[in-house]
């Protein structure tokens, strides 16, 4: 599958996978990607890489927002194949090495597959490896705090909830923030359009995810960068009200 790239600013890429988000900040020939897709997604990853004019030996680094695979997918390869630094909040290094696992089980998804779309995903995420293990074998937390010296100058924001070291990354300049799973636009499971959470079998800790809104919607910025959906414009904080009505 080839992914779909839309810039979204000067040198930011929102690409869409197979039902899932990454994205790409350029700075000259160097970048920063944020998330990998499925395991499935590998030649999508190639493909945006070279469709902005990158490679994977121009990877500066990984961020990871959380470890689950449909974000996790291409770490490793991208890690073992070119020497890809894949950085994570110091609470999800563990969770990417597979020393646990905080994600819905095949017991969650058979208890909601009366819910609409939840079969179909759920035979989609077979297809495209999103219950492989894939561990990433040497992941690293930040090499520091506030912005980080890599493409895009992304600034992690530890948003828990989803796992307990989700975060989402902030970029101040440019008025984005990439937000994982902690705030969407849209899903396959979900029927509602727009700014929302996930459906709650998806979560770890449901209650801090909606906490962790609070944390988004302070941010400054009017453009969303989700996990799964479409780009959102507009006010953050307005984005992190709505989904938070729409979860209460």
């Amino acid at each position: 599958m080839r992914a779909e790239v839309h810039q979204v600013a000067d040198s930011i890429y929102l690409v869409h996978g197979h039902h899932v988000n990454w994205v790409i900040l350029k700075d000259g020939d160097a970048v920063t990607l944020v998330d990998t897709g499925y395991p499935g997604d590998r030649e999508g990853v190639l493909h945006s890489l070279a469709s902005v004019g990158s490679s994977p030996e121009a990877v500066a680094a990984v961020l990871i927002t959380h470890a689950h695979n449909d974000h996790l997918g291409s770490a490793e390869y991208l890690r073992a194949a070119h020497g890809t630094p894949v950085h994570l909040h110091p609470a999800e290094v563990p969770h990417a090495r597979r020393e646990f696992l905080q994600q819905a089980t095949i017991g969650d998804v058979v208890r909601n597959a009366w819910r609409p779309g939840v079969v179909s995903w759920a035979r989609h995420v077979l297809q495209v490896g999103g219950t492989d293990h894939n561990p990433v074998t040497a992941p690293e937390p930040f090499p520091n705090e506030g912005p980080l010296d890599l493409p895009g100058r992304p600034v992690p924001v530890h948003t828990p909830g989803h796992t307990d070291g989700h975060c989402v990354y902030h970029l101040p300049e440019a008025g984005v923030v990439i937000s994982g799973d902690a705030l969407v636009s849209g899903h396959a499971t979900s029927r509602v359009k727009g700014p929302q959470i996930l459906p709650d079998f998806f979560h770890h800790e449901r209650a801090r995810v909606v906490d962790s809104l609070e944390l988004i919607g302070a941010l400054d910025g009017d453009t969303l960068l989700p996990g799964h959906g479409p780009v959102h414009r507009g006010p953050l904080r307005a984005a992190a009200e709505q989904a938070r009505e729409r979860a209460s």
